[in-house]
């Protein structure tokens, strides 16, 4: 595993400052799209609350696509790489990003964090975010594509609450279906309401535990 990436002294861009700010992030995600696509490497935002499932999503798709896909991933968290640790175990290339106090990645600490992976040798990379549903929707970070996980046991809600994740959002996958019994979660609809908030993202439902609906998953990331 790599060396985890930290922001330096006023690296990281606060959700609170100014839109200039914003501007500046969207300035280095466009730098960094630029450069993945230079080097044939589709980068993949994967978002959600804490708990919801990303790491676990992001295992099974590694399973799943391994020896079609050269792989890396990054782990956004505050302080730790125990998750960064899962993802390591199953063979990938993994740059752990530790933002501090901050609640979500930007595409400066994508940037820093891509200078530490060969993309010659890369085909793939998932980005996991910060755990969190608000902030990491207005930074961009120079994937192709964007990712939403919701679990059933966050309650019937999730959607409606957090509307401004999913607009953006290709990919929506409701995890942890085999307790929506459980939790009295309806699942279509938190489909019905992932869709009427955004139309055109791409709704799959899974079990990230058991990996059942993971082809679903990849089949909607045209993978």
């Amino acid at each position: 595993m790599k060396e985890v990436v930290k922001a330096e002294e006023g690296e990281v861009f606060d959700i609170e400052l100014e839109a200039d700010i914003l501007e500046a992030n969207e300035k280095l995600a466009t730098e960094n799209k630029e450069l993945l696509r230079k080097h044939g490497v589709q980068a993949i935002d994967i978002m959600g609350s804490i708990g919801s499932g990303k790491t676990s999503l992001i295992e099974k798709l590694v399973q799943e696509l391994k020896g079609k896909y050269r792989m890396a991933a990054f782990k956004g968290d505050l302080t730790t790489t125990i998750d960064a640790e899962l993802i390591a175990r199953h063979g990938v290339e993994v740059v752990p990003i530790n933002t501090g106090k901050e609640c979500h990645l930007d595409a400066n600490l994508v940037r820093k964090a891509l200078q530490r992976l060969d993309l010659n040798s890369l085909d793939l990379l998932f980005i996991e975010n910060v755990g969190n549903l608000i902030c990491p929707a207005e930074f961009s970070l120079g994937s192709e594509k964007r990712v939403v996980v919701i679990s059933v046991t966050e309650g019937p809600y999730m959607a409606v609450k957090h509307p401004f994740i999913f607009m953006d959002a290709d990919v929506v996958v409701i995890n942890k279906v085999d307790l929506a019994r459980a939790m009295e979660v309806d699942v279509r609809k938190l489909e019905t309401d992932v869709k009427k908030i955004n139309p055109n993202a791409k709704v799959t439902v899974m079990n990230c535990r058991s990996g059942e609906g993971v082809r679903e998953v990849v089949k909607a990331l045209g993978l």
